[in-house]
């Protein structure tokens, strides 16, 4: 009997147990850190009274002692600052089983699509389901770092305003928490709480830096952390900084629309032949496997992808205008 008969299904079983279990951490409204906020400050206990027992319950020990161990390390660290950037509620070792498992889910579906070939499948399965995670973990960083941009120039607008009407930086940081949408309330409510916890304004604004890489942002709070050093006026300085960064989104947003067509052809250049190439190998295996059988299509196959690449690459070096 063929040993893939009975290897596949273990693999397609587990990868999608690990899945489910992951996507339900990640469905979760509330995660462990805020829960232990909640036993300190009775703000974040109001805002989750039952979620203490529920989480604790819900992840078993060896989950939490694996997580730490891969925290210590340093891919461990950068990992975490991803997933807080991203904003996903999964710690480091949830998010390397879901990885496993999209691995696992991949090799098993390539398996089956590639038939004859099972091994030239499960491999590009596997390689897929690894990038899959990271890309999606990309997606979601950026699109949540373009929507905090977007924020940005209003909130230190509503930031100046409010110092300029007499109030201390904290209850204007509140406000901002209280009256604006996410992501920048989620950020600005999180940097409030940690200066309730004891941590002082500087850190509490690194920390928010750490977890949003925006340059507009750090300008800002290098400008905060001047102010407390040297004193001056804080609400004109915000105003300045506020009117470059809204003008800087403004002439971004047009960049993005005038280079659109090429951004979206340097897609097309790296996509569409591996997808054409993918379709007519599941149509035609037979007729496909000439190419990596003979020496002549070998080359063929590295030549196509160094200039897929060199063609993707430029592409976007030439649409990528820094304002």
């Amino acid at each position: 009997m063929d040993p893939l008969i009975l290897v596949l299904p273990l693999l397609a079983g587990g990868s999608i147990l690990i899945l489910f279990l992951g996507l339900s951490r990640l469905a979760a409204s509330r995660s462990r850190v805020i829960t232990r906020l909640g036993d300190v400050t009775a703000v974040v206990a109001e805002e989750a009274p039952k979620a203490s027992s529920t989480d604790e319950r819900a992840v078993p020990e060896v989950m939490v002692t694996l997580d730490r161990a891969i925290v210590r390390q340093s891919f461990g660290r950068r990992m975490a600052t991803d997933l807080a950037r991203a904003n996903l509620k999964l710690t480091v070792a949830e998010f390397i089983l879901l990885t496993l498992a999209t691995v696992a889910l991949g090799i098993t579906l390539g398996s089956l699509v590639g038939r004859a070939y099972w091994i030239i499948g499960a491999v590009a399965g596997a390689l897929l389901g690894f990038i899959a995670p990271r890309l999606f973990l990309k997606w979601r960083q950026a699109k949540r770092l373009n929507a905090f941009d977007d924020q940005l120039g209003d909130t230190i607008t509503l930031l100046a305003n409010s110092l300029r009407s007499g109030y201390s930086l904290l209850q204007s940081m509140e406000m901002v928490g209280r009256e604006l949408s996410p992501p920048m309330s989620e950020e600005f409510q999180r940097v409030t709480r940690e200066i309730g916890l004891g941590l002082s304004n500087e850190e509490a604004l690194d920390n928010l830096l750490r977890r949003i890489d925006s340059d507009d942002l750090d300008m800002m709070i290098t400008a905060i952390n001047i102010h407390h050093e040297v004193g001056g006026n804080l609400s004109e300085i915000l105003d300045t900084i506020g009117h470059t960064i809204r003008e800087r989104v403004r002439i971004k947003g047009e960049i993005r629309t005038l280079t659109a067509m090429a951004r979206y052809s340097g897609y097309m250049v790296s996509v569409l032949p591996v997808a054409v190439a993918g379709l007519l190998f599941v149509m035609n295996p037979d007729y496909m496997s000439t190419l990596w059988k003979d020496p002549c299509g070998v080359r063929m196959i590295v030549a196509s992808a160094i200039g897929m690449g060199l063609g993707w690459v430029i592409i976007r070096q030439i649409v990528n205008i820094k304002v």
